[in-house]
């Protein structure tokens, strides 16, 4: 081992082995990645920094359905065997007006138990369908405990009066029997178009019209318009069409496995059925293959929610649709957002169709048929019998609906969204998408023109896992409303006081907020939108949105603080500096003076982004962390850092900035020389040099040990025996448990050395 160097005093060496022995059980930080884009910023559940409100009742749970009041004031909220209206005008948590009771009766709830459904999580009335009739009436349907039931709920000043039970009628076609089956529902002039299962099985999918004046209609289950697994997500009314959006079992490919595949069905508001053949049957229902891929990569095949974002004078009406895929690649989930446009709709319905051979039951393109008016149109009408023949058979057309994918995102599974667009203070629009996920965090996506989406921030709402069943969109309350088991939690659509910065909020690039140069503070957009309000949209560059005069789009770096925070320790302590990261997109780095220069010191390390520092002789200054995002860089947090012991004046160039005295945490090493008087560190050194010893020792021996046991048992075989001359050792088990003969050692045994020599040797 080697000795100290001449006039070294060991306890000078003391301070920094302790600073690194108390590095070493410290957690690094690693990077996450993967595919597609980061959150910038990320909370937690209970996260103060984004207030979240929770209305829930006792005894009260899964809340699925949720309504939103003409007026926006009201939330109507269908969960289980009740339907509740919620007053949501004033900030915060949302208030109970009122709550109706609508439980399953006792007699169907027996006949479900007696069917092997629990009767405590299945056998009740579960809220599937909540409907504004018109201004005085709701339309609701509940599983009512696996035989589907629907009433009218009449309303007074948003009020809900008692249901009666000679207002309840069967919902048959219009709610899912069982509570776990995908379903959709929509009003539409009067009439709900509604997708659900059937049976009770649920192995009969039907899409159905009822309400209204016009005659009920449904699909055909003998003709296998749908297939026996098809699930459906959304339903989304146009001027003269209904569109369903669902998941089946693809029929028209053939694979070694199942192949799912995502649909998008076409139905007629005037459709009257026909008069001989398809009676009270849709004689314009149509499909089409939806697709959201990215170029070369698996298609995302499974369909999970679909909104339509209406046309405005700037774009034609959309649809966003979030897919996931039946395949897991690197065995992790991922999900995808596409857009699709109503126009790809009508041009695909327009065209040729598939047929099915009913010998090599095999799929070909059909072309369109010369029949006037073209099977499956909108026609003022009955369709003739030649046309409702040709559709029994052809409802499936021959081209994809080809998607735009708009966001990809890998990890997650998104199972709602809900879409809006905002204008900006350049008077442009900006895409936002709110998408809940199966672990129930909410995304907030924006797209500004044709540039990627960018996640501004991940909330965790719900504090335990579970998935997020419903989202509503109330842009007048400034919230988006997440149903979950245990109640309803309200989401500010931005918290824009988070940002407590100019550079900050523009780098934060939320449609919602922008930087308000007379109050210096982020704020949520007014209407009308103050010109002198500063947001950068397109470029994010806070040197160019936050100069206070003239100035070009320059990227130089901000190097004033706009704070100092002092911090005063003691010699040869352990201080930690935190450094807040306040996105995740951006790269810290720590520097020392105002030369901006990395940290090197040997006395300091930087772990979870906060600057370690063992406080000695020239260790205190300017210390400042510094953040890069979208090729700009400001310093996050600055500190001055001094002894107790050695003061140290403020740098000039400095001067006029605020500061603030902070307490750093600290960790005492050593305590000056009055300290050093009163207890002496020889001990500790003599401890640690000598478990040093004895771990090397320890490491000798045992690399001793296994040359020497070899050199054991080669002596041990060479003693056993004498074999003949000429003859090799023997190697039979026999042989070599044969007792050793007497043998003296001779003169040939013994070489120049005087060693002796094995019997081969010899």
């Amino acid at each position: 081992m080697a000795l100290l160097a001449p006039g070294l005093d060991p306890r000078s060496l003391l301070g920094p082995a302790l600073f690194w022995l108390f590095l070493l059980p410290l957690p690094l930080t690693a990077g996450g990645g993967g595919q597609g884009p980061l959150p910038r910023v990320i909370y937690h559940a209970g996260d103060g920094r984004r207030g979240l409100s929770l209305f829930h009742q006792k005894g009260l749970q899964d809340f699925d359905t949720l309504l939103l009041s003409r007026d926006g004031g009201t939330l109507y909220v269908g969960a289980r065997e009740a339907i509740l209206a919620l007053d949501i005008q004033d900030p915060g948590m949302p208030k109970l007006k009122n709550m109706i009771p609508w439980p399953a009766t006792e007699r169907k709830k027996s006949e479900c138990t007696f069917k092997k459904k629990s009767n405590e999580t299945q056998c009740f009335n579960f809220i599937r369908v909540l409907e504004a009739l018109n201004a005085t009436h709701l339309y609701a349907c509940g599983t009512f405990a696996f035989s589907p039931a629907c009433t009218f709920v009449e309303l007074q000043d948003s009020y809900l009066m008692p249901i009666s039970e000679d207002k309840v009628v069967e919902g048959k076609g219009q709610s899912p029997f069982d509570p776990a089956h995908k379903h959709t529902a929509v009003l539409a002039d009067g009439m709900l178009y509604s997708g659900t299962m059937n049976n009770f099985l649920g192995s009969e999918p039907i899409l159905i019209r009822t309400l209204g004046p016009q005659p009920v209609l449904k699909t055909d289950n003998f003709l296998r318009w749908l297939q026996p697994d098809a699930s459906f997500v959304a339903a989304i009314p146009s001027t003269h069409f209904v569109y369903f959006f669902f998941e089946e079992t693809a029929s028209e490919f053939e694979f070694f496995e199942k192949l799912h595949t995502s649909r998008v069905a076409r139905v007629c508001k005037n459709d009257v059925g026909g008069d001989k053949l398809l009676q009270k049957k849709w004689t314009t229902f149509l499909k089409a293959q939806l697709l959201c891929a990215q170029p070369g990569q698996l298609p995302f095949n499974v369909i999970r929610h679909a909104v339509l974002l209406p046309a405005t004078a700037s774009a034609d009406a959309r649809v966003y649709a979030t897919f996931s895929s039946q395949w897991q690649v690197g065995g992790t989930r991922s999900s995808a957002v596409c857009a699709f446009s109503l126009k790809d709709f009508k041009r695909v319905f327009e065209g040729k169709y598939k047929e099915l051979n009913k010998e090599t039951s095999r799929w070909t393109t059909y072309g369109v048929p010369e029949i006037s008016p073209r099977p499956g149109s909108c026609s003022v009408g009955p369709s003739s019998d030649k046309a409702l023949t040709f559709m029994k058979d052809h409802f499936l057309m021959d081209e994809q609906v080809v998607g735009t994918p708009v966001l990809v995102k890998s990890g997650v599974e998104y199972t709602r969204l809900a879409v809006e667009t905002v204008q900006g203070v350049d008077g442009h629009s900006h895409l936002v998408l709110y998408l809940g996920t199966t672990t129930g965090s909410l995304h907030k996506a924006v797209r500004s023109g044709d540039s990627t989406v960018r996640l501004v921030e991940e909330i965790q709402v719900f504090p335990e896992p579970e998935p997020v069943r419903n989202l509503l969109l109330a842009p007048a309350q400034g919230a988006v409303f997440a149903g979950s088991s245990g109640g309803i939690w309200r989401v500010p659509r931005a918290n824009c006081s988070v940002y407590e910065s100019c550079v900050d909020c523009v780098l934060a690039r939320d449609p919602h907020c922008a930087w308000d140069p007379e109050s210096r503070a982020c704020r949520l957009l007014p209407t009308p939108i103050p010109k002198s309000w500063r947001q950068d949209m397109e470029h994010g560059n806070p040197q160019f949105a936050c100069a206070t005069g003239p100035m070009g789009r320059s990227r130089q770096p901000q190097s004033r603080p706009e704070i100092i925070k002092e911090v005063m320790a003691v010699p040869n302590s352990i201080v930690e500096l935190p450094c807040p990261h306040l996105s995740a997109l951006a790269s810290y780095l720590w520097t020392h003076g105002r030369a901006r220069a990395a940290v090197a010191e040997a006395s300091a390390a930087v772990y979870n982004g906060s600057l370690v520092l063992l406080l000695q002789d020239g260790a205190g200054g300017l210390y400042q962390c510094w953040a890069s995002e979208n090729g700009f860089s400001y310093p996050v947090v600055s500190y001055w850092v001094r002894s107790q012991d050695q003061p140290l004046a403020l740098d000039p160039e400095l001067a006029g900035i605020p500061r603030e005295r902070v307490e750093a945490p600290l960790t005492r090493v050593g305590g000056g020389a009055a300290l050093a008087a009163q207890r002496s560190y020889w001990p500790h050194f003599l401890t640690v040099t000598v478990l040093l010893a004895l771990l090397l020792c320890g490491a000798l021996l045992l690399l001793l040990a296994s040359p020497l046991g070899a050199l054991r048992a080669r002596g041990k075989v060479q003693g056993c025996g004498t074999p003949p001359p000429g003859e090799k050792a023997p190697l039979s088990r026999k042989q070599h448990l044969q007792p050793p003969t007497d043998r003296r050692t001779s003169a040939s045994d013994v070489d120049a050395d005087n060693n002796r020599l094995g019997p081969e040797v010899a």
